[in-house]
């Protein structure tokens, strides 16, 4: 190799991350395209809320299922050609939304862009990896997780007034374009690794040690090693629990929620979704660092108040005599805020009680859980509705809402139980705590 290895990141890195970045801000509106314009698109399709609720819990479920076989891709080719796959199958996802005739036909769409953006995180991680020097990954990481955040307002405020402005064409279309240019932006800016590197590495500037970026399961150890540790399956259930609510919230429901049954106009809707966004990208670093400082306490300090604030600010919501007050719907926003940077703690577990040589399927298995546990809320909102008889815009009202958002709660309960026993389970394996002992006939 030719680089010199104690070499500082230089201008060629900063623009390949900055693309980089940017296709990820926009896999971020094409995931959340229908945040605000979802009773537009009841209308368009003539869907009841069941279906609806397909398109994002199929968008998810082919997500998830993509990580795997994204990981083991970017092993063998690099981010490169992942990320323009990943962008091009976006464009045509959104190209076919744009003129889609049909449910069918829209519901594949969205399985399309779930399949693209499975591709473009972890590419993105990938570039981190390889074009700037190790110790600089975690904040590049946790910037990168900021910055695209801002797909989701984009998702709000402005392709919802390009839609209302034009039509359902003009706007998914446009997002269609934007994917086209970025799929030639990625193959042209993007490179696997620097010049003179052979291979995809990641370099110490401090000490010159040098180590192969890998991103796959390790599937020589297999799903059963991982899940066998608590650590694992605390991680898991963490991240099935915290983030859902949120994420059922802002991919679909919040929107017919605010504006259909608390009789919200779409700007105040967008100010609501809005404060969502912009309080969780505002808590992550602060979640992060205190995180950090109480490694033994993030379940009990972090995670379950964390559960604990969403159920009780939403339960508020639900039992309020009439349509609830600005305030509530705001601290509503940002009690939902706190699911996003306290499933990130569920990284965490599973980084600490996994051997690095199965870290990836640990990681794996925690992701996984908060895809299940948002596709279940968001089916579970519209299959609520439609028993009711409220599953269409026309028919939809405050009360249908507030029972088919009680369907969290069985979520919310299963998930802190599962916790509470696996961070016992946790502690136990790791000595902090002493095992129970079994009474004998003679202690009675």
């Amino acid at each position: 190799m030719t680089t010199p290895l104690h070499a500082p990141p230089g201008w060629r890195a900063w623009v390949i991350w900055g693309v980089g970045v940017s296709a990820y801000v926009l896999a971020v509106t094409n995931r959340t395209s229908l945040a605000s314009v979802g009773i537009d698109a009841a209308h368009r399709f003539d869907a009841d809320a069941s279906t609806l609720s397909m398109f994002a819990v199929l968008q998810l479920a082919v997500y998830g299922a993509m990580q795997l076989p994204v990981g083991i891709w970017l092993d063998r080719f690099g981010a490169r050609p992942i990320i323009t796959i990943g962008m091009a199958l976006m464009a045509v996802g959104q190209l076919v939304m744009a003129l889609s005739p049909n449910v069918t036909v829209a519901i594949i769409a969205r399985m399309l862009l779930g399949a693209g953006d499975a591709a473009v995180f972890p590419s993105v991680l990938r570039l981190i990896a390889t074009w700037f020097p190790a110790q600089r990954a975690p904040v590049m990481v946790q910037l990168t997780g900021i910055v695209g955040q801002f797909g989701q307002i984009i998702a709000i405020v402005p392709l919802a007034a390009l839609l209302h402005a034009t039509s359902w064409t003009v706007a998914f279309g446009s997002l269609a374009g934007l994917c086209v240019l970025f799929t030639i932006l990625t193959a042209l800016v993007i490179r696997n690794h620097p010049p003179g590197r052979d291979a995809d590495v990641s370099v110490d500037t401090d000490t010159g040690a040098i180590r192969v970026v890998t991103s796959s399961a390790d599937t020589s150890v297999g799903l059963r090693a991982a899940w066998a540790h608590p650590g694992t399956r605390l991680a898991f259930w963490s991240h099935f629990t915290t983030p859902f609510a949120g994420t059922a919230f802002v991919m679909l429901w919040g929107v017919p929620f605010l504006t259909a049954g608390e009789g919200r106009t779409n700007a105040e809707a967008a100010g609501i979704m809005l404060v969502y966004v912009v309080a969780g990208m505002l808590m992550g670093p602060f979640v992060g660092m205190l995180s950090a400082r109480i490694p033994h306490l993030r379940s009990r300090a972090l995670v379950l108040p964390t559960i604990a604030l969403q159920a009780v600010v939403w339960l508020t919501v639900i039992a309020w005599p009439q349509p609830a007050p600005l305030w509530l719907l705001i601290a509503l926003a940002l009690a939902l805020a706190t699911g996003g940077p306290a499933s990130m703690i569920a990284f965490d577990h599973a980084r600490t009680h996994n051997p690095s040589h199965r870290l990836s399927t640990a990681t794996g298995i925690t992701n996984v859980g908060g895809f299940l546990a948002g596709l279940l809320a968001i089916f579970l909102i519209g299959f609520a509705l439609d028993l009711q008889g409220a599953g269409t815009p026309a028919t939809y009202t405050l009360e249908a809402f507030r029972i088919a958002f009680l369907t969290q709660v069985p979520l919310w309960a299963l998930g802190a139980a599962f916790i509470v026993i696996e961070r016992k389970k946790t502690r136990i394996r790791i000595g902090l705590d002493e095992p129970r002992r079994r009474k004998r006939p003679s202690d009675r």
